[in-house]
């Protein structure tokens, strides 16, 4: 492929999920997700679905994201998880999976095995998805990288979970790191600039979707950015009711 077309953190948006992916063109771009399609926003399951309708098509590079982990942490250790599953984001995405008011209604361990029995080919999915993914000189990655060693070396907690000491560390990878997770409105200081945030070879392409802002579809070919899609969320951030 000429080109890849790297979508930001969905987290549920999955209105603005299909917008963006009208700007995709399969025939010429490498489709790239940074991960975190679940939690906080009301359509998790669909997210997820298409997630994987699109690595199955278009052979898409589905990023692990820290929110793909939390999941299937809970899924794993339920009693232990559930309570701050919950409070990230994790009540909706358990909805979506079931329905409405489950988290009321049955333990974490009754959750989990009912999850378990109904979605076994999307918890295998979600096992499979990669830290990384080098294209030319571009490093994709949910979180980022630890600059202070070989950015290979970085722990997969890292992978997914960095954030001040690789947004402020000197990047001397030789890459162009594309990644999500911390919004852009942080990473600019100023908690409402939405657009790309671009600084040392370090690329930020969350703008904070599911929190009112903006879903980026990004277009890279093997020298440069090249278009940025902007969606806005017009119907408002994510609002819990715990």
């Amino acid at each position: 492929m000429k080109q890849v077309f790297v979508i930001g953190d969905v987290h549920g948006e999955y209105e603005l999920f299909q917008e963006v992916l009208k700007k995709f063109q399969p025939d010429k771009q490498q489709l790239i997700l940074i991960g975190d399609l679940n939690d906080r926003g009301p359509k998790s399951k669909d997210c997820w679905l298409l997630g994987m309708e699109l690595v199955e098509k278009y052979q898409a590079v589905y990023l692990r994201g820290n929110h793909e982990q939390y999941f299937m942490e809970f899924m794993e250790s339920p009693e232990d998880w559930f309570p701050s599953y919950l409070y990230n984001g994790g009540k909706e995405t358990i909805e979506s999976l079931l329905h409405k008011g489950a988290t009321d209604e049955y333990s974490p361990t009754e959750i989990a095995m009912m999850i378990r029995s109904r979605y076994k080919k999307l918890l295998d999915f979600l096992s499979e998805r990669p830290f990384y993914y080098e294209w030319g000189k571009y490093l994709f990655v949910h979180a980022g990288v630890d600059l202070s060693k070989d950015w290979r070396e970085t722990s997969l907690q890292d992978f997914l979970w960095i954030r001040e000491p690789f947004h402020e560390g000197r990047n001397d990878t030789d890459k162009t790191i594309v990644f999500g997770h911390t919004i852009t409105p942080m990473l600019y200081g100023d908690m409402q600039t939405t657009a790309l945030w671009q600084s040392d070879g370090k690329i930020g392409i969350d703008g904070g979707a599911v929190f009112g802002g903006t879903l980026h579809g990004v277009v890279f070919d093997e020298n440069e950015l090249i278009h940025d899609y902007e969606i806005p969320n017009n119907h408002g951030p994510w609002q819990p009711d715990f």
